[in-house]
């Protein structure tokens, strides 16, 4: 493999690693659909919409009722909801 090929595959390889590694704000500040409200604490085993502060990906949640674990629904549903919260659980 020549000089130039090796710097090419370091550099895709470096890139790739940076994306898999970096921290994903994405998942965590993922824009809320109009209409729609992030609703924490009611997401089924592995039916959470996106990352929390314990998994990177939305259907990670290990366990029903996850309290960092969110789904959407219709804005003004999720405080109707048993163990439902509009807002996100204290870092605590």
């Amino acid at each position: 493999m020549s000089n130039a090929n090796k710097l090419i595959t370091t550099a895709i390889t470096a890139i790739l690693t940076m994306g898999l590694s970096a921290p994903t704000l994405a998942e965590h500040d993922m824009a809320v659909p109009d209409g729609m409200e992030k609703c924490y604490g009611i997401a089924k085993a592995g039916q959470n919409d996106c990352g929390t502060a314990s998994h990177r990906c939305g259907g990670e949640a290990r366990s029903d009722g996850e309290k960092d674990a969110w789904i959407f629904v219709p804005s003004g549903v999720c405080n109707k909801i048993v163990g439902g919260s509009a807002k996100a659980p204290s870092k605590s």
